[in-house]
């Protein structure tokens, strides 16, 4: 069977555990503390990234749009109308654009600070970068949160999904980005109403189940975290 290296907080991992569950694939499910660079691991992805897919041939893919394009070119060209990406080569472009933006931009903006400062440090030894968050990087990566909430609301509210009419990669890499901060409550949904909707629909998908069960030690999720209708 297929196995996943993640981490419960990794907007990249969670990005790759969206798209098996639209495609049904089923795998195992490998927590991995990328910070202690374990030989094992390094030895699959000398990065020490997540996340990282070992395929039933024992072949590892690393990156999350590595991983992604991989499935979509082996698997997703089968599924039709619930392929994750699109038949026109604009709409794909328009689909990759938004997919770099939230597990790229957004990460670097908001998410891998607030995940680093708010859970991994927690866990990490001192000697690893372990400690008291760091209040200035969390105060500017709050800052940014607007800016990316307003262009999500935009989005959602223009579309009938984030990059068209069909549900693609562009809505799982949001939502993975999106579920993250959640957790961690770091989102006001009352002052994003179109965003809300949006994430409803996707948080009552069959693939966003596993998602909502994740729990991470010392970090209880906002109380709204697995409720459909928050």
């Amino acid at each position: 069977m297929p196995t996943l290296y993640h981490h419960p907080m990794s907007s990249n991992s969670r990005f790759i555990r969206l798209v098996l569950g639209e495609y049904g694939f089923e795998y195992d499910l490998i927590d991995e503390q990328p910070w202690e660079a374990r030989r094992d691991f390094l030895a699959l992805n000398p990065a020490g990234t997540l996340p990282v897919y070992v395929d039933d041939s024992m072949r590892a893919l690393c990156g999350a749009t590595v991983i992604s394009e991989y499935l979509d070119e082996t698997h997703g060209a089968l599924k039709r109308d619930r392929r994750l990406l699109a038949e026109n080569s604009f709409q794909r472009a328009e689909i990759r654009r938004l997919v770099e933006w939230f597990l790229i931009k957004m990460e670097q903006d908001v998410t891998r600070h607030l995940a680093r400062e708010r859970v991994f440090k927690l866990h990490m030894p001192a000697n690893l970068g372990g400690g008291a968050p760091d209040s200035k990087l969390m105060r500017t990566a709050r800052g940014n949160i607007k800016q990316h909430m307003k262009y999500l609301s935009w989005l959602a509210g223009s579309r009938a999904w984030l990059a068209g009419e069909r549900l693609s990669y562009a809505d799982l890499a949001a939502a993975a980005s999106i579920s993250v901060l959640d957790y961690l409550g770091e989102i006001d949904w009352k002052d994003w109403p179109q965003a809300k909707d949006w994430y409803q629909r996707l948080k009552s998908r069959p693939s966003f189940r596993p998602i909502l069960s994740d729990r991470v030690r010392s970090v209880t999720p906002a109380s709204h975290y697995a409720d459909l209708d928050f």
